[in-house]
């Protein structure tokens, strides 16, 4: 028996909703690391909390452009241009 289907919708207090992004985030940068091991592939993972806070991976080739901040910095006014 599998589990149920949920609604995606915004969740509504803001508890739940950090609770809620802090383990899907980690789900997510490990999904993205398996990725990477397992099919040899390059892959970059860039995620923004409700905060503005940054959270990056970056397998091995891709590290350089996550280790500067500037870049970091950078982008993140880039996305914030792109979705008002």
């Amino acid at each position: 028996m599998g589990r149920g289907k949920i609604v995606l919708k915004r969740i509504d207090d803001s508890m739940s909703r950090q609770v809620t992004f802090s383990k899907r985030k980690k789900g997510l940068l490990k999904k993205a690391r398996e990725l990477s091991i397992l099919c040899d592939a390059e892959v970059g993972v860039i995620a923004f909390s409700g905060t503005g806070k940054l959270y990056d991976f970056a397998s091995s080739r891709l590290d350089l452009f996550f280790i500067f901040p500037s870049l970091k910095v950078n982008l993140f006014y880039s996305m914030l241009n792109i979705f008002p």
